[in-house]
């Protein structure tokens, strides 16, 4: 005969780390996404959800949207925003970006 028996291998004794070095490429994406991705974004919410509740009458501040104005009533959910003499809007309270330095609305 000129053809040999061909037998299986034993599964074990073909990987012998037991398929975990298949796992850490993903294991590895997974820690790089965490650490550039979803840590600093919950860390700008956290920052973020701190300023909404810090926020108080007089305070001046701009919107997402653009808009630049001094609190003048503080609601649950609302905020009441004076964008020129006489004429306020009310806001999400969620919807502020940014809290200004005081005075700040008088140089723009």
């Amino acid at each position: 005969m000129l053809i040999s028996n061909a037998f299986a291998q034993d599964a074990a004794a073909a990987d012998p780390t037991g398929g975990l070095m298949g796992l850490l490429p993903l294991i590895l994406m997974f820690v790089v996404l965490w650490f550039l991705m979803i840590r600093p974004q919950m860390k700008r919410a956290k920052e973020h959800k701190a300023l909404v509740e810090g926020l108080a009458k007089g305070d001046e501040v701009v919107t997402q949207g653009g808009i630049a104005g001094r609190i003048t009533e503080v609601g649950d959910n609302f905020l009441h925003i004076e964008v020129a003499p006489n004429t306020a809007i009310a806001v999400q309270r969620q919807s502020v970006a940014t809290v200004l330095p005081k005075g700040t609305l008088k140089t723009l």
